[in-house]
């Protein structure tokens, strides 16, 4: 991969990153005064919106963000534990509150659902609603039992669903994180912790984002060794191929672009970086 693109402006504690289908824009989340910033595909910052605050439309800290297929910006809220939509203009279109502990990561079917993660309840949703109008239609939990999930991704062609859990430190470590693959079904298909891909590589890794490419390949961020991972498709775990292994500083978001260039959120120096294949 060569990097084509980066230093996107001025990002405080940037937090998730999506691309919008077909457009070229991307959404960010951060910690600043506006909390979601919308770029173009040169990297001009078309617009920015939610405001901090208490209001109903403000964010009080984003912890991720989606873009839906009919062109809405969807942010998980942890300061108020709620899902909160936006159209492009940012104009705020619904809010969820639907008894969720603390929703962190998100990512939208191409149906325009959100597949959301709720990292202290240890479970998956799926949101459906239709965003023009405001309305929740439905928020189905669809698989519990999870170790503090936060990361998750949707395949777009298979409809596979990717997780990243944070498991708890043992003794002295760190604690560690582990790949979950669901089939569209929900069925468990394939899974990898740090323990396994040490196995296949010697160093130690930590996960904090997740994608799929076209191909159906999962590709995860790796802060340990400041890179961007290929592990294959969940029937191949476990693979180990270096996408990224240099310029980052610590990676915590990806997403594909409809142009299959990659795009990094690099919280180290608070940039996007992208990378075309």
């Amino acid at each position: 991969l060569r990097l084509c693109l980066g230093g996107w402006g001025s990002l405080v504690n940037p937090t998730g990153v999506a691309a919008c289908p077909g457009s070229g824009r991307l959404a960010v989340a951060h910690d600043g005064k506006k909390r979601i910033h919308v770029f173009g595909p040169s990297g001009f910052c078309l617009r920015r919106f939610g405001e901090r605050g208490d209001a109903g439309n403000d964010i009080k800290y984003p912890l991720d963000v989606t873009v839906t297929s009919d062109g809405h910006v969807v942010v998980t809220d942890g300061g108020d534990c709620s899902v909160k939509a936006f159209d492009f203009e940012g104009r705020g279109v619904l809010a969820v509150r639907k008894g969720f502990c603390l929703p962190w990561g998100l990512d939208a079917t191409p149906k325009s659902e959100v597949i959301l993660t709720d990292s202290e309840a240890g479970v998956l949703y799926r949101l459906t609603a239709d965003f023009q109008r405001g309305e929740l239609k439905k928020c189905q939990m669809i698989r519990s039992r999870l170790v503090s999930p936060r990361a998750v991704a949707v395949c777009q062609t298979s409809g596979a669903v990717g997780v990243i859990e944070h498991l708890k430190a043992r003794g002295r470590s760190k604690g560690s994180t582990r790949v979950k693959i669901f089939s569209a079904e929900m069925d468990l298909i394939g899974q990898m912790d740090s323990f396994g891909l040490n196995l296949v590589f010697p160093s130690r890794i930590y996960a904090t984002a997740v994608a799929f490419d076209k191909e159906g390949r999962v590709i995860v961020t790796d802060v340990c060794s400041q890179a961007v991972i290929c592990l294959g498709k969940p029937e191949e775990f476990p693979v180990f191929n270096p996408l990224i292994s240099q310029g980052l500083s610590y990676p915590v978001g990806l997403t594909y672009m409809a142009n299959d260039s990659l795009a990094v959120l690099d919280s180290g120096d608070h940039s996007i970086k992208v990378y075309s294949s």
